[in-house]
């Protein structure tokens, strides 16, 4: 049996001998019933303690996997109609915020127009959406113009929490923006030309500049895409740019021969960035969406040290094959716990709803570098 969990600092509740020998029964019943509520109030007062402890969401291995990554067993965390205009929710991204997470959200309606949303979760399971998209207000730029948006990824840095999106301009390309609060969110200068998607922050700067990870592409269902990185000086003028992945040939790995893109925000580990990427392959049956793990130079990330050439997790669930894009999973966001050697994966799956995998950090480092290109 699979029980989901949240690392927490333990609490312990002590209950107390409530009953005199010397009561007459009535007064011990009276008297009893006051200790039960009392000690239901103080678990009560206990369990809010440790709902401010928690790290990220867990579930162990199951029993009998030797998987490097595992499914919650509980999935789709997120269902397609999770909020009144919704026709599915997926590819969204989360962060650790105040006492519990933080996360904004890609939900098509059912006119299947792409916006974001904010949302928020004490568990990072169980998730509370808002009704209406986010509203941007102009940051450093008055041209905040979106025909959509879609696909964000969330990531704190320095004093702010910083959004960037599958931006509508003339096609697609990279939108920025950030808030402080997730009510309040300030949309930034577009970082690309059409036409762009995947556009990845990392956690810090690098060399005293910004850097963020794209994938350059076309106006419709790109059939190629490499993994590239710029540079930015102020979060507005990007440039620098460098290459750094390229889908592999099909006789070498051929989930991931046809187009590559970033997932979530990448890890800073001992071995270097740990960067999660999706993979395609274009099968007679249309693309499959595979997840991959690689590890990148911490000071120069455009040289890449270890790429899986095994999947880590590829579409085999009945939500990840049967959805409004078949065969999908598309990685977006991750929570990591380097102390407890913990990993949650945030993804989209088949387009249509939001699923997490969990993995041990030191294995999936490990098994990058064991079975690397």
């Amino acid at each position: 049996m699979y029980k989901i969990s949240i690392q927490k600092e333990q609490v312990s509740t002590h209950n107390t001998m409530c009953i005199d020998a010397s009561e007459t029964p009535l007064q011990a019943i009276k008297a009893m019933f006051l200790c039960v509520k009392k000690n239901k109030a103080l678990e009560k007062n206990n369990k809010q303690k440790t709902i401010k402890m928690s790290t990220i969401p867990w579930q162990e291995r199951p029993e009998n996997s030797n998987d490097v990554m595992w499914r919650y067993s509980e999935n789709p965390i997120i269902d397609r109609y999770a909020i009144p205009s919704s026709n599915s929710v997926f590819n969204s991204a989360v962060v650790p915020f105040g006492d519990g997470f933080a996360g904004v959200f890609r939900c098509d309606n059912k006119a299947v127009q792409m916006n974001i949303f904010a949302g928020f979760s004490k568990n990072g399971i169980d998730w509370e959406i808002n009704h209406e998209p986010i509203v941007m207000q102009a940051g450093n730029t008055d041209m905040i113009e979106s025909a959509y948006k879609y696909d964000p990824r969330v990531v704190f840095i320095e004093d702010r929490y910083w959004i960037t999106w599958c931006n509508g301009y003339n096609g697609p390309t990279i939108g920025i923006g950030y808030t402080f609060d997730f009510k309040e969110f300030f949309q930034c200068e577009n970082a690309y030309l059409p036409f762009n998607r995947n556009g990845v922050l990392f956690p810090q700067k690098i060399n005293g500049k910004y850097a963020m990870l794209s994938r350059p592409s076309d106006n419709g269902h790109t059939p190629f895409g490499d993994i590239w990185i710029s540079y930015s000086p102020d979060m507005k003028y990007w440039g620098e740019h460098r290459l750094v992945m390229k889908p592999t040939p099909f006789e070498d790995s051929a989930w991931q021969c046809t187009k590559i893109g970033a997932g979530p925000i990448p890890i800073l580990t001992n071995e270097g960035w740990l960067m999660i990427y999706h993979g395609v392959i274009n099968t007679c049956n249309g693309f499959r969406y595979a997840m991959g793990a690689a590890l990148l130079e911490v000071d120069a990330p455009d040289k890449v040290k270890y790429r899986t050439q095994p999947y880590l997790l590829g579409p085999a669930e009945l939500y990840e094959q049967v959805g409004d894009v078949p065969n999908v999973v598309f990685p977006c966001a991750a929570l990591h716990d380097i102390k407890e050697d913990k990993l949650a994966v945030y993804y989209g799956a088949a387009d249509t709803v939001v699923a997490i995998a969990f993995g041990k950090l030191s294995e999936v480092i490990q098994f990058t570098k064991d079975n690397s290109l």
